[in-house]
């Protein structure tokens, strides 16, 4: 019996695969789907000849969303107890996060140097968002809690200048620890500057796989892609290229919104996931149309789920990584929900000179590719790091919060050779540190009596740190340097302030950090609250604490 239906779902894997391999053949996305389907029913039938006529509903939605034999053992054990009359309620939801161990306390003695990659993505707040409203148990999702994400998803006030970054900063009393002090530091790109001049060429890779087939994962990817196809200017050029059991090139070099959207309207769900052939052939594309001076990318839309071809996060990191190579840049969009890879999404926009957005909504999708597009897909600074230099006259011990997984070792700042991140026109990169002040009582013997014995006369202007900041432009693969001395100044912007310190507690104590203090819910909500500004954003993630329980 076990042996006869795993042969069926073997074979099914083995028909699903050679009909998706098809892309030679031009066949129509719906001719596809229709062998799919026939492929299908075929397995079911036997299944159910095998069976004796009975099975549950749940056989043929696993043979019809793994393709084939990906869950086969589970499928087999549900399949036997069908037979025998037992039924057993499934739970489909396999998201992945990777694991996340929070930044502690370090003694400037020990290392006055904290240097880590930028980080423009949000899709961590948006993701949250999603759970938030779907009521999600947060007590074991702490991987999918990153706060520089969340911190980042928002808006704030930066003096802009003509240099290639402005620099907005605030140090006040921390909120939750009232012994420490707070720094928070907004870097936002100029707008203008390097704005490549010849278009754009955008290949848009959809994953068009079974997994994508729900209202909130292909019909919402395919609304996205319109609203972004709107925006073209006359020298932009769109490419499609679908994956599922393999790829298709369905256009290439369009600019011509009704076409670009008929091929996009056409798209259905079908199939396994072959992401990394898929990425093969989207960089294949790009780079057949590179346009020199041009703006290249590749943005790609999935729930993360890949079955077939590369599937582990590291041989697809390693992939991204060649074919970043070729110049062309990478956005990730992500969708949906119960099988989402968070820990795919994330890793894949980290190593490819890319970012990282999470879409749970059409409004989201119009605000990352319209309302904020320049900062999605034009890329004005990349390899961005960051090194902050504590001076032990000032600060005893620091804290980072949040990039835990962007940290670099000091070495790694002034290496070229070396990735940071990526950073678009206008977008804004904010830092946040817990300090612990020398003389506050705290902090270690040694680094006390380091400043003791090498105090000179840098460290006595008062000066708390220096930021240093090095990026190449675009296509350069020198980096250059700038540095912001910062000194205890105060708050320059109390809202901002305010609302960022509200975000970094609600992150908190989501993760049940040790290093929460007294956070609550409740003090979350009261300091973001008092920060919002009369911003719908804001308001919002204020509307988010209630449903957690905070007290309004």
């Amino acid at each position: 019996m076990k042996k006869n239906i795993v042969t069926i779902l073997l074979a099914a894997s083995l028909v699903m695969t050679s009909t998706a391999c098809g892309a030679n053949s031009k066949k129509s996305t719906s001719a596809k789907v229709q062998q799919h389907n026939d492929a299908i029913n075929e397995v079911v039938s036997d299944i159910d000849a095998d069976l004796g006529g009975e099975r549950e509903s749940y056989v043929e939605y696993e043979c019809t969303t793994i393709a084939g034999a990906d869950m086969y053992e589970e499928t087999v054990a549900n399949a036997e107890n069908a037979k025998s009359g037992e039924t057993k309620e499934q739970d489909f939801n396999t998201e992945e996060y990777n694991i996340i161990k929070e930044n502690g306390f370090v003694n400037v003695a020990d290392a006055p140097l904290s240097t880590f990659a930028a980080d423009v993505d949000t899709g961590s707040y948006c993701n949250l968002r999603r759970m938030i409203r779907d009521g999600w148990d947060l007590q074991n999702i702490s991987g999918a809690i990153r706060t520089e994400e969340m911190v980042n998803y928002f808006d704030y006030k930066v003096d802009s200048t003509d240099n290639v970054f402005s620099a907005q900063y605030s140090i006040g009393d921390c909120p939750w620890n009232d012994a420490h002090k707070l720094l928070i530091l907004t870097m936002q790109a100029n707008s203008e500057i390097n704005i490549p001049d010849k278009g754009s060429n955008f290949v848009f890779l959809i994953d068009t796989s079974g997994s994508m087939n729900s209202q909130d994962k292909l019909p919402l990817v395919k609304e996205s892609f319109k609203l972004l196809a709107a925006t073209l200017g006359p020298n932009d050029r769109v490419s499609i290229v679908t994956y599922s059991g393999s790829s298709d090139t369905l256009l290439v070099g369009s600019n011509n919104l009704q076409e670009i959207c008929s091929v996009i309207d056409q798209l259905e769900p079908y199939g396994g996931t072959n992401g990394s052939g898929g990425i093969e052939a989207a960089y294949e594309c790009a780079k057949k149309n590179f346009v020199e001076n041009g703006n290249n990318r590749v943005i790609i839309a999935s729930d993360g789920d890949m079955n077939l071809g590369i599937t582990s996060q590291s041989g697809l990191v390693d992939l991204i990584k060649e074919k970043k190579e070729s110049g062309v840049f990478l956005t990730v969009l992500g969708y949906g929900t119960g099988n989402y890879s968070d820990a795919n999404m994330e890793s894949i926009a980290d190593a490819g000179n890319g970012n990282y957005f999470y879409i749970d909504s059409i409004e989201e999708a119009e605000r990352v590719l319209c309302a904020k597009l320049k900062q999605t897909t034009v890329t004005v600074a990349k390899d961005v790091k960051f090194q902050l230099e504590f001076n032990p006259a000032e600060v005893s011990s620091y804290r980072q919060i949040g990039y835990e997984n962007r940290q670099m070792s000091a070495s790694d700042f002034a290496d070229d050779t070396k990735d940071g991140g990526e950073v678009g026109a206008g977008a804004q990169v904010t830092v946040c540190y817990e300090l612990v002040l020398t003389g506050s009582g705290e902090g270690s013997g040694s680094s006390l009596k380091y400043q003791d014995t090498n105090l000179n006369e840098k460290a006595k202007t008062g000066e708390l740190l220096t930021v240093s900041v090095r990026y190449k432009d675009p296509t350069a693969d020198k980096s250059q340097l700038l540095e912001y001395p910062l000194k205890d100044n105060g708050i320059g912007n109390r809202a901002d302030f305010n609302f960022i310190c509200g975000v970094i507690e609600a992150s908190m104590v989501m993760r049940n950090s040790e290093y929460k203090g007294s956070a609550t819910f409740d003090s979350a909500y009261q300091l973001a609250k008092s920060g919002t500004n009369n911003d719908r954003f804001r308001e919002e993630f204020c509307e988010l604490l209630t449903k957690l329980g905070a007290d309004h």
